[in-house]
Formats: C-alpha cells, structure tokens, sequence
C-alpha cells in the first residue's frame, strides 16, 4: 500500500512510518518542519526515515491548498493517515490562529485530496481533550462530547464532523482517533516528561501544576501506532443499527465513519509519574506545586471497549516501562548518560 502520513516527522508520525516501512509499505511523507518545538529534533526523525527504501518526504505545510491538491494528484496514496496538526493545549490560549489554520484549514484540504482521489481510508488524529467538561469516567465514545474546554479541542471536533460529512457526500471511510496522552522515545518537547527529564537533569525545579494531583491515561508510543494501523487496515463501515431518532455520536448510518479512543485504559497520578521518572534517572526532583492551568482537566481516562472490539486493540506498555524507554532514549540522544 501507498500510504500517506502527515506529520511524519513528529513524533507519532515518525514512530508510525517506521512501522509502515518495516512492514512493507511505501510511505509518503508530508511535514513542514515548522518551529513550534525544536527543528533540529524533526529532522533527525526525518534523516533516519528518508534512508530506508519506501519512503519519500513533502515538505509542505497543510494549509497550502495547491501544494497538497498536487501532491494527491501526483501520489494518488491508498490510504492516509493525517497526524500534522498545531498541538497542544495551553498553546492555543496564546496562538489561535494557528490552530485554525493548521488544524481546520488544512485538514480541509486532506479531506479535499481524499474527495480527489478516493483512498481505501482515511485515518486522523483527534485527542481526548475533546470531552472538555465532561465528568464521568471513563471517557465513552458513545457519550456526547460538545462541550470542548479549548480551541484545540474545538478544531478537532469540527475534524470530526468534517470527516462525517465528506464521507456520506463522497463515500470514502474516516476513522477519528481521540488519543490519550502520548508518550515515548523521540517525544516532544512541549510534553510534560520531556520537561520535567530535562529540568532534573539540569538541577532545576519542575513546575507541577493542579498540585500533582491530576490523573492522566499516560499511553506509550507504541500501543498509540498499533492502533493507528488497525484503524488503517479495517476501515469504518455504516453502521447498520444506527436509530436517527436517537443518534449514537461514535458511528453514522449514513456514512462510513466512527470515532474511537486510544488510550492505555489505567489513570495515572501526575506524582506517580514524576515518582517513576526520578527512579529511571537516579535523580530526585524539586518540585513547584502549583494550581491547575486554564484548559486542563482533572482526570482523563479512555474506555476502550470499542476500539477493543474493532481494531483487537491491546496496548501492553505500563508507565514503569514506557517511562524507563523514554529515559534511555533521551540520555542516549542528548549525550547525557
């Protein structure tokens, strides 16, 4: 298969493509390599992808709409999965417009490629902040979420409704992912672990914010692309059962179009996670402690029965472990051992 991966120099895309390569497939690369964290970290992803056979790489940023026409038009990719998107929550209280063009403009364009050229499937990335104000646990994809809590979160609940309506107007599958706190080897710099890595290693304090009390489902890497590729490789059907007079927001029956979680189904203490971090390192931190952020939540945690059902979705990376990866890889990395 063709496969086209946008943001496959970041950092879930860039663990994905590998694992399309490994298995075969022929991946095309789309990602600008913007600015937002460190460039230097996306093409260092980028160098170890473009020496394996398969892969070929567009440096093009999603919002260009002429750019990403011809590249469908010349490429004519199978499937897609779409991972480029401006990230990250609290910096959409700062940049909202990148959000918009990044996240509404140029997924726009990705479902305007797949109009073109009609792949076997479309794959995108939502995130679980799309639950926002939601309080009951576990998060349930059956359980409206319309009550975003950011305009992250809003742009990629306008994705999945855009995805819902191209796939009942022009009949291609589209499969939403609503991810649950990634982690991993090659991770962000924006993320909390990377952060507070670099901060103990350094001798300086780390900012702990809603007094480290937050629970997150903390999902490694690796479990987050083996559910990618099973989205990817059983697309969404109609849903037969589906009653228009009481409408189920995770399926369509008039479209071939779901949305699922992705998460490791456990919360997980934000000081639990600091507690396993310092015993990777060796190294005991200082801590902040400070209030919650505008536009966090409390708790998150994914039910996952669906994506079970769907994809045999299994993820096997506990925090002890990924953790523990993470770490290896950053000192590795960074010369720091």
């Amino acid at each position: 298969m063709a496969i086209l991966v946008t943001g496959s120099a970041g950092f879930i895309g860039f663990h994905l493509s590998q694992r399309l390569l490994a298995r075969g497939d022929e991946v095309i690369g789309v990602d600008d390599l913007n600015a937002y964290y460190d460039p230097a970290l996306k093409a260092a992803r980028l160098d170890i992808l473009e020496k394996q056979p398969g892969y070929r790489h567009a440096r093009l940023n999603l919002a260009d709409r002429d750019g990403m026409a011809a590249l469908f038009a010349e490429t004519r990719p199978t499937g897609v999965v779409n991972l480029a998107a401006q990230a990250g929550v609290r910096y959409s209280l700062e940049k909202p417009e990148a959000y918009v063009d990044s996240n509404v403009v140029g997924f726009l364009n990705i479902l305007e490629g797949c109009r073109a050229v009609q792949p076997a499937n479309l794959v995108y990335a939502s995130t679980s902040s799309v639950y926002g104000a939601n309080g009951k646990l576990p998060f349930n994809v059956h359980d409206h979420a319309v009550h975003p809590i950011t305009l992250y979160a809003a742009t990629k609940l306008a994705n999945e409704a855009m995805a819902h309506s191209y796939s009942h107007l022009f009949g291609f599958p589209s499969t939403g992912l609503r991810f649950f706190t990634v982690y991993g080897p090659w991770g962000r710099p924006d993320m909390a672990l990377f952060k507070f890595t670099d901060a103990i290693l350094s001798g300086r304090p780390i900012d702990v914010f809603g007094q480290g009390k937050m629970q997150r489902d903390f999902t490694y890497v690796d479990d987050i692309v083996s559910g990618v590729i099973g989205a990817l490789d059983r697309p969404a059907q109609v849903n037969p059962t589906w009653d228009p007079q009481s409408p189920d927001p995770a399926t369509s029956g008039v479209a071939a179009w779901r949305v699922l979680n992705i998460g490791n189904s456990q919360r997980v203490e934000l000081m639990r996670y600091i507690e396993v971090l310092q015993e990777k390192l060796g190294r005991k931190a200082e801590l902040n402690l400070l209030p919650m952020q505008p536009g966090d939540v409390a708790r998150t945690e994914a039910d996952i029965a669906e994506t079970r059902a769907a994809l045999d979705y299994a993820p096997t990376t506990p925090v002890e472990v990924g953790v523990g990866r993470f770490v290896d890889w950053y000192l590795d990395y960074y010369g720091r051992r």
